[in-house]
């Protein structure tokens, strides 16, 4: 079963088009799961110091182009609560990282594949 040059073509060109798709959105997946880790990491620290502060201690949160008054269980709850969501996100984003590189890594078989039926 031999397929025409002009079917093998179009086939490569779609695969090949199809894993640089897949390459192209590793790449922004790849960003926004560091862009997530630095989010997590400035909460965490924000969360140490607000920990760190007495009992007594009077904490302000920025509310557009003023401050408003917190109390600081109030103010770590919250954080926390970023953080978790935060995570998730990250989880979901490393499922969607783990399957556009098998995505990708499968483009680059088949057209491996193709390649070495046609010179066999």
């Amino acid at each position: 079963m031999s397929i025409p040059n002009e079917a093998l073509q179009k086939l490569v060109q779609e695969i090949e088009a199809q894993a640089v798709q897949a390459q192209q959105q590793i790449n922004v997946v790849k960003t926004q799961i560091a862009a997530k880790q630095r989010d997590v990491r400035l909460l965490q620290l924000t969360s140490n110091e607000v920990s760190s502060l007495p009992s007594d201690t009077k904490v302000y949160e920025g509310v557009g182009k003023m401050f408003v008054f917190s109390p600081t269980d109030a103010v770590e709850r919250r954080l926390s609560s970023q953080v978790g969501e935060l995570k998730s996100d990250m989880s979901n984003l490393e499922k969607k990282l783990h399957y556009l590189q098998t995505t990708h890594k499968n483009s680059r078989q088949h057209i491996d594949q193709i390649f070495s039926s046609r010179q066999g």
